[in-house]
Protein backbone atom coordinates (compact mmCIF):
# COMPACT_ATOMS: atom_id res chain seq x y z
CA UNK A 1 0.00 0.00 0.00
CA UNK A 2 2.50 2.18 0.65
CA UNK A 3 6.41 2.42 1.17
CA UNK A 4 8.33 3.31 4.54
CA UNK A 5 11.39 4.18 5.29
CA UNK A 6 12.42 2.89 8.45
CA UNK A 7 15.53 3.55 10.93
CA UNK A 8 14.80 1.97 14.51
CA UNK A 9 14.11 4.98 15.81
CA UNK A 10 10.88 6.23 17.37
CA UNK A 11 9.35 7.87 14.62
CA UNK A 12 9.31 5.55 11.82
CA UNK A 13 9.44 2.84 14.26
CA UNK A 14 5.74 3.75 15.85
CA UNK A 15 4.80 4.54 12.07
CA UNK A 16 5.11 1.03 11.55
CA UNK A 17 3.56 0.08 14.32
CA UNK A 18 0.33 2.39 13.50
CA UNK A 19 0.45 1.88 9.94
CA UNK A 20 0.35 -2.07 10.07
CA UNK A 21 -1.14 -2.58 13.87
CA UNK A 22 -3.97 -0.09 14.16
CA UNK A 23 -4.83 0.69 10.42
CA UNK A 24 -3.98 -2.75 8.94
CA UNK A 25 -2.41 -1.58 5.89
CA UNK A 26 0.31 -3.47 4.15
CA UNK A 27 3.85 -1.39 3.97
CA UNK A 28 6.57 -2.23 2.20
CA UNK A 29 9.70 -1.06 4.84
CA UNK A 30 13.46 -0.19 3.05
CA UNK A 31 15.95 0.11 5.31
CA UNK A 32 19.17 2.75 4.02
CA UNK A 33 22.61 1.14 5.72
CA UNK A 34 24.63 3.72 5.59
CA UNK A 35 27.17 1.93 7.64
CA UNK A 36 26.44 3.43 10.71
CA UNK A 37 23.49 1.10 12.29
CA UNK A 38 23.65 0.68 16.47
CA UNK A 39 23.34 -2.90 17.59
CA UNK A 40 20.39 -1.45 19.24
CA UNK A 41 18.67 0.05 15.98
CA UNK A 42 19.11 -2.79 14.24
CA UNK A 43 17.63 -4.80 16.90
CA UNK A 44 14.74 -2.73 17.02
CA UNK A 45 14.31 -3.18 13.65
CA UNK A 46 14.27 -7.20 13.25
CA UNK A 47 11.46 -7.06 15.83
CA UNK A 48 9.14 -5.11 14.61
CA UNK A 49 9.16 -6.33 11.15
CA UNK A 50 9.18 -10.60 12.68
CA UNK A 51 6.44 -9.27 14.75
CA UNK A 52 4.87 -7.54 12.02
CA UNK A 53 5.20 -9.52 9.31
CA UNK A 54 6.70 -6.98 7.10
CA UNK A 55 8.67 -6.84 4.09
CA UNK A 56 11.79 -5.11 4.99
CA UNK A 57 14.22 -4.44 1.76
CA UNK A 58 17.31 -3.42 2.81
CA UNK A 59 19.81 -0.86 0.69
CA UNK A 60 23.81 -0.92 1.63
CA UNK A 61 25.38 2.44 0.97
CA UNK A 62 28.43 2.18 -0.68
CA UNK A 63 31.19 2.15 2.09
CA UNK A 64 34.23 3.43 0.77
CA UNK A 65 32.46 6.14 -1.04
CA UNK A 66 30.72 7.16 1.50
CA UNK A 67 33.39 6.92 4.53
CA UNK A 68 34.98 9.49 1.68
CA UNK A 69 32.39 12.00 1.53
CA UNK A 70 32.10 12.27 5.18
CA UNK A 71 35.58 12.93 6.21
CA UNK A 72 35.30 15.35 3.13
CA UNK A 73 32.42 17.03 5.00
CA UNK A 74 34.91 17.26 8.01
CA UNK A 75 37.53 18.58 5.78
CA UNK A 76 35.39 21.11 4.88
CA UNK A 77 34.61 22.46 8.31
CA UNK A 78 31.23 22.67 7.73
CA UNK A 79 28.76 21.94 10.75
CA UNK A 80 26.44 20.02 9.21
CA UNK A 81 28.06 16.73 8.88
CA UNK A 82 24.75 14.73 8.69
CA UNK A 83 24.05 15.91 5.75
CA UNK A 84 25.49 13.24 4.30
CA UNK A 85 23.24 10.34 5.53
CA UNK A 86 20.28 12.34 5.33
CA UNK A 87 20.68 13.15 1.89
CA UNK A 88 21.38 9.26 1.01
CA UNK A 89 18.14 7.98 3.43
CA UNK A 90 15.88 10.08 1.21
CA UNK A 91 17.53 9.66 -2.41
CA UNK A 92 17.54 6.03 -1.69
CA UNK A 93 13.98 6.07 -0.81
CA UNK A 94 12.81 8.67 -3.52
CA UNK A 95 14.65 6.62 -6.13
CA UNK A 96 13.33 3.07 -4.92
CA UNK A 97 9.80 4.35 -5.57
CA UNK A 98 9.86 5.71 -8.82
CA UNK A 99 11.80 2.43 -10.13
CA UNK A 100 9.28 0.40 -9.11
CA UNK A 101 6.19 2.79 -9.48
CA UNK A 102 5.44 3.21 -6.23
CA UNK A 103 2.71 6.51 -5.08
CA UNK A 104 2.75 6.76 -1.72
CA UNK A 105 5.49 7.44 0.65
CA UNK A 106 4.73 7.39 4.32
CA UNK A 107 6.94 9.32 6.27
CA UNK A 108 7.60 9.64 10.18
CA UNK A 109 8.17 13.10 10.36
CA UNK A 110 5.65 15.20 12.50
CA UNK A 111 4.90 18.50 13.95
CA UNK A 112 4.94 16.79 17.30
CA UNK A 113 8.39 16.52 17.56
CA UNK A 114 9.92 18.11 14.85
CA UNK A 115 8.23 21.26 13.90
CA UNK A 116 10.71 23.43 15.20
CA UNK A 117 13.43 24.18 12.43
CA UNK A 118 17.00 24.02 12.64
CA UNK A 119 18.71 27.33 11.73
CA UNK A 120 20.69 27.19 8.49
CA UNK A 121 23.86 27.66 9.48
CA UNK A 122 23.30 24.32 11.83
CA UNK A 123 22.19 22.36 9.13
CA UNK A 124 22.22 23.44 5.66
CA UNK A 125 19.72 21.84 3.13
CA UNK A 126 20.87 18.02 3.18
CA UNK A 127 19.09 17.78 -0.44
CA UNK A 128 21.54 20.73 -1.97
CA UNK A 129 23.50 18.34 -4.00
CA UNK A 130 25.62 21.51 -5.97
CA UNK A 131 27.03 21.69 -2.38
CA UNK A 132 27.52 18.27 -1.76
CA UNK A 133 29.11 17.89 -5.22
CA UNK A 134 31.52 21.20 -4.59
CA UNK A 135 32.70 19.75 -0.71
CA UNK A 136 33.62 16.54 -2.13
CA UNK A 137 35.65 17.82 -5.57
CA UNK A 138 37.49 19.67 -3.08
CA UNK A 139 38.22 17.82 -0.64
CA UNK A 140 37.13 14.01 -1.63
CA UNK A 141 39.37 11.28 -3.25
CA UNK A 142 36.57 9.06 -4.93
CA UNK A 143 33.82 9.86 -6.78
CA UNK A 144 30.28 9.22 -6.06
CA UNK A 145 29.29 7.43 -9.09
CA UNK A 146 27.86 4.73 -5.91
CA UNK A 147 26.41 7.37 -3.68
CA UNK A 148 22.62 7.66 -3.79
CA UNK A 149 21.63 10.82 -5.52
CA UNK A 150 18.34 12.97 -5.45
CA UNK A 151 18.04 16.87 -4.90
CA UNK A 152 15.47 19.10 -3.64
CA UNK A 153 14.42 20.15 -7.37
CA UNK A 154 13.83 16.06 -8.65
CA UNK A 155 12.43 15.22 -5.44
CA UNK A 156 9.51 18.07 -5.75
CA UNK A 157 9.25 18.46 -8.95
CA UNK A 158 10.38 15.37 -11.13
CA UNK A 159 8.61 12.84 -8.76
CA UNK A 160 6.16 14.60 -7.01
CA UNK A 161 4.69 17.17 -9.07
CA UNK A 162 5.54 15.16 -12.58
CA UNK A 163 4.97 11.42 -11.66
CA UNK A 164 2.16 11.85 -8.83
CA UNK A 165 4.41 10.58 -6.09
CA UNK A 166 2.60 11.31 -3.20
CA UNK A 167 4.70 12.26 0.62
CA UNK A 168 2.02 11.54 4.04
CA UNK A 169 3.41 12.32 7.54
CA UNK A 170 0.63 10.37 9.00
CA UNK A 171 1.94 11.33 12.79
CA UNK A 172 0.25 14.60 11.93
CA UNK A 173 -3.20 13.27 12.06
CA UNK A 174 -3.01 11.76 14.83
CA UNK A 175 -2.68 13.03 18.78
CA UNK A 176 1.06 12.17 18.91
CA UNK A 177 3.22 11.69 22.25
CA UNK A 178 6.60 11.06 22.32
CA UNK A 179 6.42 9.41 25.96
CA UNK A 180 3.51 7.34 24.79
CA UNK A 181 4.82 5.90 21.08
CA UNK A 182 8.00 4.91 23.30
CA UNK A 183 5.68 2.85 25.83
CA UNK A 184 3.74 1.42 22.65
CA UNK A 185 6.86 0.16 20.94
CA UNK A 186 8.23 -0.95 24.16
CA UNK A 187 5.39 -3.00 25.42
CA UNK A 188 4.42 -4.07 22.18
CA UNK A 189 8.43 -5.20 20.34
CA UNK A 190 10.73 -4.94 23.20
CA UNK A 191 12.01 -1.79 21.21
CA UNK A 192 14.62 -0.08 23.21
CA UNK A 193 15.32 3.31 23.28
CA UNK A 194 18.27 5.55 22.98
CA UNK A 195 19.74 8.73 24.80
CA UNK A 196 18.57 11.66 22.29
CA UNK A 197 16.26 12.50 19.61
CA UNK A 198 17.92 10.84 15.94
CA UNK A 199 20.58 8.21 17.72
CA UNK A 200 19.92 5.28 15.90
CA UNK A 201 22.98 6.16 13.58
CA UNK A 202 26.18 6.40 15.60
CA UNK A 203 27.40 8.65 13.60
CA UNK A 204 24.77 10.90 14.29
CA UNK A 205 24.91 10.26 18.10
CA UNK A 206 28.91 11.15 18.35
CA UNK A 207 27.98 14.37 15.49
CA UNK A 208 25.24 15.54 17.46
CA UNK A 209 26.24 14.72 21.03
CA UNK A 210 30.05 15.51 20.69
CA UNK A 211 31.61 17.17 17.74
CA UNK A 212 28.40 19.75 17.06
CA UNK A 213 28.65 20.98 21.03
CA UNK A 214 32.12 20.94 21.36
CA UNK A 215 33.01 22.36 17.89
CA UNK A 216 30.52 24.54 17.11
CA UNK A 217 28.67 25.22 20.01
CA UNK A 218 25.69 23.69 18.82
CA UNK A 219 23.74 22.24 21.17
CA UNK A 220 21.10 19.72 19.20
CA UNK A 221 18.66 19.61 22.05
CA UNK A 222 17.74 23.25 22.67
CA UNK A 223 15.67 22.08 19.24
CA UNK A 224 14.52 19.17 20.25
CA UNK A 225 13.36 20.18 23.88
CA UNK A 226 11.54 23.12 22.01
CA UNK A 227 9.63 21.07 20.03
CA UNK A 228 8.66 19.15 23.22
CA UNK A 229 7.71 21.76 25.13
CA UNK A 230 5.68 23.80 22.26
CA UNK A 231 3.90 20.58 21.99
CA UNK A 232 3.20 20.34 25.46
CA UNK A 233 5.63 17.19 26.50
CA UNK A 234 8.31 18.71 28.48
CA UNK A 235 8.61 21.51 30.85
CA UNK A 236 10.73 24.35 29.94
CA UNK A 237 12.23 24.25 33.85
CA UNK A 238 12.79 20.06 33.02
CA UNK A 239 14.44 21.27 29.54
CA UNK A 240 16.99 23.90 31.39
CA UNK A 241 17.75 20.88 33.79
CA UNK A 242 18.77 18.76 31.15
CA UNK A 243 20.67 21.58 29.28
CA UNK A 244 23.25 21.62 32.02
CA UNK A 245 23.99 18.43 31.24
CA UNK A 246 26.45 17.58 28.90
CA UNK A 247 24.67 16.03 25.71
CA UNK A 248 27.23 13.14 25.52
CA UNK A 249 28.32 10.52 27.87
CA UNK A 250 31.94 11.29 29.69
CA UNK A 251 32.06 7.38 30.43
CA UNK A 252 31.93 6.11 27.15
CA UNK A 253 32.74 9.48 24.86
CA UNK A 254 36.81 7.99 24.26
CA UNK A 255 35.59 4.93 23.40
CA UNK A 256 33.24 6.44 21.04
CA UNK A 257 36.02 8.73 19.42
CA UNK A 258 37.83 5.66 18.86
CA UNK A 259 34.66 3.50 17.06
CA UNK A 260 34.98 6.32 14.83
CA UNK A 261 38.27 6.50 14.21
CA UNK A 262 38.44 3.09 13.56
CA UNK A 263 35.37 3.20 11.10
CA UNK A 264 37.34 6.49 9.58
CA UNK A 265 40.41 4.29 9.24
CA UNK A 266 42.20 7.67 10.46
CA UNK A 267 44.37 8.55 13.78
CA UNK A 268 42.89 10.11 17.02
CA UNK A 269 45.43 12.72 16.40
CA UNK A 270 44.27 13.43 12.54
CA UNK A 271 40.19 13.56 13.96
CA UNK A 272 41.35 16.01 16.57
CA UNK A 273 43.54 18.06 13.95
CA UNK A 274 40.36 18.41 12.06
CA UNK A 275 38.29 19.15 15.19
CA UNK A 276 41.03 22.30 15.59
CA UNK A 277 40.41 23.08 11.70
CA UNK A 278 39.03 27.04 11.20
CA UNK A 279 34.69 26.96 11.47
CA UNK A 280 33.48 27.55 8.27
CA UNK A 281 29.52 27.31 7.21
CA UNK A 282 27.19 26.67 4.02
CA UNK A 283 28.22 30.23 2.39
CA UNK A 284 31.97 29.14 2.23
CA UNK A 285 31.31 26.79 -1.06
CA UNK A 286 29.06 26.53 -3.75
CA UNK A 287 25.56 25.64 -3.29
CA UNK A 288 21.58 26.47 -4.83
CA UNK A 289 20.80 28.52 -1.83
CA UNK A 290 19.51 31.23 -3.83
CA UNK A 291 17.45 28.91 -6.14
CA UNK A 292 15.92 26.68 -3.13
CA UNK A 293 14.73 29.97 -1.19
CA UNK A 294 13.23 31.21 -4.80
CA UNK A 295 11.61 27.54 -5.54
CA UNK A 296 10.11 27.38 -1.72
CA UNK A 297 8.42 30.88 -2.27
CA UNK A 298 6.91 29.63 -5.44
CA UNK A 299 5.86 26.57 -4.15
CA UNK A 300 4.76 28.50 -0.49
CA UNK A 301 2.52 31.07 -3.15
CA UNK A 302 0.79 28.04 -4.70
CA UNK A 303 -0.09 26.31 -1.62
CA UNK A 304 2.67 23.34 -2.18
CA UNK A 305 4.67 24.26 0.37
CA UNK A 306 2.82 25.17 3.74
CA UNK A 307 6.00 25.19 6.19
CA UNK A 308 6.81 28.31 7.26
CA UNK A 309 10.72 28.46 6.80
CA UNK A 310 13.03 31.37 8.35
Amino acid sequence: DCLIGISGGLDSSYLVHLIKYKYNLNPLLIHVDAGWNSNISSNNISRIVEKLDCDLITKVVDWEEMRDLQLAYMKAQVPNLDAIQDHVFFAEIYNYAYKNNIKYIFTGANYSTEFVREPLEWAYHASDLKQIKDIQKKFGTLSMNKIPQCDIFKQKLFYRLLNGIKVISPLNYIEYKKDEAEIALVKNYKWMPYRQKHHESRFTAFFEGFWAYEKFGFDKRKVHFSNLILSNQMTRKDALIKLNEKPYNLDVIDNDIKFICDKFNISKDYLYDLFNGKNKNFNNYKSNYFIINLFTNLLMMLNIEKRLIK
